[in-house]
């Protein structure tokens, strides 16, 4: 299994910040040290195993939308297809944030290609959503100001391209405030580790033995189920290639 990785949004390798506001204007001559809890948090992300079908690489945090961020984008690999792929950021903004309800925020876009026969079921965008509270949940995590979108999107081919399949994308986006511990730290590891669940479920693959709910375990959340009472969509095939 891999790690984590990704990198500081001020493009120093984490040793300085801008310490501004979002859509503050910075002089380049001015930076202050990153948090404490902003260094501990991502040296969380950074810590986590993950199964061997992730693929995880550094990708460029958005610039404006807090003073720190960090990123990381993903890709669930069976063979040579991607099955499914996705984002997650890490916001920290030291002076709190009235629309988070907190200093630190986590935001998300998922997507996967499905089977037409899948995307027809009326009830997918709630169990799409059910996926990602169902897989906090299951690993035990404290969260609130969860928001967010489920769409969907056909494509039908014509011309050249009409010997290919219909084909329905659906994307989630979400972002969520993490409950804060000791010294105002979250559990930043476990809302990766929970994130990679809804990954891998969006992606069809079935739950791994170290999963919540995949069969007898230790610890917090042990024996417990991720979205429970929510029938899985069953495997399908990854992104047709153009």
């Amino acid at each position: 299994m891999a790690a984590a990785q990704g990198h500081f949004s001020d493009h120093s390798d984490g040793i300085r910040g801008t310490g501004k506001t979002a859509g503050d204007r910075v002089d380049p001559t001015e930076t202050n040290p990153v948090p404490p809890a902003f260094r501990r948090a991502v040296e969380g992300l950074r810590a986590v195993r993950l199964r061997p079908e992730i693929e995880v690489d550094p990708t460029r945090p958005p610039q404006r939308l807090a003073p720190y961020a960090y990123a990381l984008e993903a890709a669930v690999v069976e063979g040579e297809e991607d099955l499914a792929d996705g984002r997650l950021v890490l916001l920290h903004d030291p002076a709190g944030h009235d629309a988070w309800k907190g200093t630190f925020r986590l935001v998300t876009l998922i997507r996967a290609e499905l089977e037409p026969e899948m995307a027809a079921d009326p009830l997918l965008p709630e169990v799409c959503w059910s996926w990602l509270t169902g897989a906090m949940e299951a690993r035990g995590l404290a969260y609130g100001e969860a928001s967010g979108t489920v769409t969907m999107a056909s494509s039908h081919y014509f011309g050249g391209l009409a010997e290919r399949r219909p084909a329905t994308q659906i994307e989630i986006r979400a972002s969520w405030t993490p409950q804060e511990g000791l010294a105002g730290v979250p559990d930043s590891g476990t809302h990766l580790a929970a994130w990679c669940d809804l990954l891998c479920q969006v992606a069809g693959l079935p739950p791994s033995p170290a999963e919540p709910g995949a069969g007898p375990a230790t610890g917090p959340g042990a024996g417990t189920t991720s979205g429970a009472g929510v029938v899985p969509l069953p495997q399908r095939r990854g992104p047709q290639q153009p």
